[in-house]
């Protein structure tokens, strides 16, 4: 195995560029398939690499070691660069990889702009494909057609303070309502803490209050969504999660701008008695002030004993069409996503496993691993599969709508219109 040298940072520097999808490409299916050469392949630089790095090294070598002739050639790049290297890559395919890790909700406009392979049929012939979890091998359809195997999955959940929650007597709560007035009840007794940290700017934290209130971001399919943010069932999820921007939980002028991040920091700091977080988010909690004082359980939803909706983030690993190495890339592709692969990159980096037995196993491993695969079990949401969706986010339109209601420029209906509207005029600029 062969490592790329990494960019110079000036030349990253200038690569700086907002996360959409590129919009045109020269990028064509090849008419090769060698058996041998060398295969390029993309994965995203993570805090603290090494670790992976180990995983997927052992990967290639084994790889290598089944084919003779052939060399893998593996870049790390850095994840906020990627579009501007994505659409050079779609637009030269000769500057291409053969094999890429992306994020999962990057997949509609990958396809549209022709750069990803459809691997439909090696997929389904795969033999550990069947165990994908659904919302996962959802992150990778497009029209019913695959265009990659999906890498590791990331949901969010409920991160309280259990010495907290003892000293002042309370018990957890088992609904939305209860989760609000737990909160707030913690606010009054504990006045230098947020009951519930939430974030203005933290949509992911935001849409279980949405999907477990019934609404939806938008409805449709393939090239015909529209947005449903403004319907009376989503209005209602506006209105559950912008009621806990106050004084009396987390006041507006601290939290409007809060992103997830901010809230996780909060938390892991000793600020909040509790927190939205990913799994993701547990080496974090874990280094900070609260160790050893908290736990993890899934989200309540609208009726007791229900688990609100979460977003499935993560990524995929796909093949570009351009690719020289078709069956070679293909395997590649389904060796770095394989049960193997993902059983010990949880073991190196804590990313979940996209198969649904994997997943299983890992949470007897690791207890705090269970909340998170209790809340993927009882359903998660994603993302319309709409390459208008890359123009959406990075246009902070839903952020911008939840502000615009917690700072009191605009009522939820008026806000959730307005939203609505640019959506529907991102979905149509898609075609």
């Amino acid at each position: 195995m062969k490592l790329s040298p990494r960019l110079p940072a000036l030349l990253l520097a200038a690569l700086v560029v907002t996360a959409c999808a590129p919009q045109t490409s020269d990028n064509a299916s090849s008419d090769k398939d060698e058996q041998t050469g060398t295969l390029r392949v993309w994965l995203f630089q993570e805090v603290g690499n090494d670790p992976k790095q180990k995983v997927v090294d052992s990967v290639v070598a084994a790889f290598e070691k089944a084919h003779k002739g052939t060399e893998v050639d593996v870049e790390y790049i850095p994840i906020d660069t990627r579009a501007q290297r994505v659409k050079a890559a779609f637009n030269d395919p000769k500057s291409a990889p053969d094999v890429m890790e992306y994020g999962n909700t990057d997949t509609a406009g990958y396809v549209k702009d022709g750069g990803l392979l459809d691997v439909t049929k090696e997929f389904g012939d795969w033999s550990e494909a069947k165990d994908t979890d659904p919302t996962a091998k959802q992150s990778v359809t497009v029209d019913g057609k695959l265009y990659g195997a999906p890498f590791y999955v990331g949901v969010r959940a409920l991160y309280y303070r259990t010495d907290v929650f003892d000293e002042l007597g309370l018990e957890l709560p088992k609904t939305m309502a209860e989760l609000a007035s737990t909160a707030r009840e913690i606010r009054t007794a504990r006045p230098d803490l947020y009951g519930l940290v939430v974030g203005g700017a933290y949509m992911y934290g935001a849409m279980p209050f949405v999907w477990a209130n019934g609404g939806e971001l938008a409805t449709g399919k393939g090239g015909s969504y529209a947005s449903a943010i403004d319907s009376a069932a989503a209005q209602k999820g506006i209105k559950a999660y912008t009621s806990l921007f106050g004084d009396d939980n987390c006041p507006a002028a601290k939290c409007a701008g809060m992103g997830g991040n901010d809230t996780i920091t909060a938390f892991a700091a000793g600020k909040a008695a509790m927190a939205i977080g990913g799994d993701f988010s547990h080496t974090a909690v874990e280094a900070g002030k609260v160790k050893g004082k908290y736990a993890v359980v899934p989200l309540p939803g609208v009726t007791s004993g229900s688990i609100a909706p979460a977003f499935a983030g993560g990524n995929n690993i796909g093949v570009l069409k351009s690719t020289s190495h078709r069956t070679l890339a293909v395997e590649l592709m389904e060796q770095l996503a394989s049960k193997k692969t993902q059983t010990e990159l949880f073991d190196a980096m804590g990313f979940l496993p996209t198969f649904a037995d994997v997943r299983q196993q890992v949470a007897a491993k690791e207890p705090f691993v269970k909340p998170f695969v209790q809340t993927l079990s009882s359903g998660t949401k994603f993302v319309p599969a709409s390459p208008a969706w890359s123009q959406i986010d990075s246009s902070l339109v839903l952020p911008t709508m939840f502000q615009e209601v917690i700072s009191g420029k605009k009522d939820v209906a008026a806000a959730s219109k307005d939203a609505a509207t640019k959506m529907n005029d991102a979905f149509g600029s898609a075609g």
